[in-house]
């Protein structure tokens, strides 16, 4: 194959000198301006077919079998899949316990499992012998109130309703020193300037540390972005849950390497039992496992 770049005042000028070199069968492979004119590059007297790859396109990578079917960003892939993965997940991801210190809001879009994991942090300070103040800011879901009032009920703890920032600020100063607050988020879509600007002001309203709390199973680039949105409105720690029926967990991952901390797994619908703090050995051993495999075997 002979390939030859050709210059002119325009296009035009350009492909002219082209087709006069090469004679009609010459193919244009690329047209770009350059200073003083057009750059044309064409090629003549291809025996084969020419092959031209998408643009950024890379090899195939050679994964471990616990990496390979989780569908991760190719870059956080080649991180994670040097040497064992345990490490690899410590070195390249964060984890670390809720920050408790502050009260708790937790935020994400709808359905992500906010209200039943505001309910297991509350039945897990409740079976430590604490008394923790539990809040939903979600009015406008329809039994979202409900739903966690049911928990409550059991619980034998009261809830408060207050999904205006200066109702949540009246709540939360109820607060006892070193008590748990959990605070239950309503289902925000951050990309909508309303939504986020709506729970901007309860968590200054509350002095709350935001926790996103994100299901397994999305994809990967998705959840990636809705971690970044988030950590814009400040989290900087991550509930992962649905963990026990999700099959690829590239999405975890992915979030988590967008700056969020992984604190907590959700693994199951039970409230008393339904969490499980998140380590890299932890992680490893769910991504691992093969589908469908009992939590009860990871460490």
């Amino acid at each position: 194959m002979q390939l030859r770049v050709f210059h002119g005042r325009n296009a035009s000028l350009a492909l002219a000198a082209a087709r006069d070199a090469l004679g009609e069968e010459a193919i244009i492979l690329d047209t770009r301006r350059v200073g003083g004119g057009v750059e044309v590059t064409a090629a003549l007297d291809v025996a084969e077919p020419l092959l031209i790859p998408p643009e950024g396109a890379a090899a195939p990578l050679d994964l471990p079998p616990a990496l390979a079917r989780h569908n991760l960003p190719a870059p956080l892939a080649m991180r994670l899949g040097q040497g064992r993965l345990a490490p690899a997940l410590a070195a390249h991801l964060a984890f670390a316990p809720l920050p408790l210190e502050r009260p708790l809001l937790l935020v994400g879009p709808p359905g992500a499992g906010k209200t039943l994991t505001c309910a297991k942090l509350a039945a897990r300070a409740t079976m430590a012998g604490q008394t923790p103040l539990v809040v939903t800011a979600d009015g406008a879901r329809a039994g979202a109130v409900e739903q966690l009032a049911a928990f409550t009920r059991l619980l034998r703890l009261t809830l408060a309703v207050a999904a205006q920032p200066e109702v949540l600020a009246k709540s939360v100063q109820r607060r006892e020193p070193g008590q748990p607050a959990f605070l239950d988020g309503f289902g925000c879509d951050p990309f909508d300037a309303s939504q986020a600007e709506r729970l901007h002001r309860l968590i200054e309203a509350a002095g709350a540390t935001p926790v996103l709390v994100l299901p397994g199973g999305l994809d990967a680039e998705e959840s990636a972005d809705l971690a970044r949105a988030f950590h814009l409105l400040g989290a900087r720690h991550m509930i992962a849950t649905r963990l026990d029926s999700a099959r690829r967990l590239g999405g975890v991952l992915a979030a988590a390497a967008a700056g969020l901390a992984l604190t907590e797994a959700g693994i199951g619908p039970q409230v008393a039992r339904g969490l499980h703090p998140l380590s890299a050995e932890w992680l490893a051993a769910r991504l691992s496992a093969a589908p469908g495999t009992p939590l009860e075997c990871a460490p």
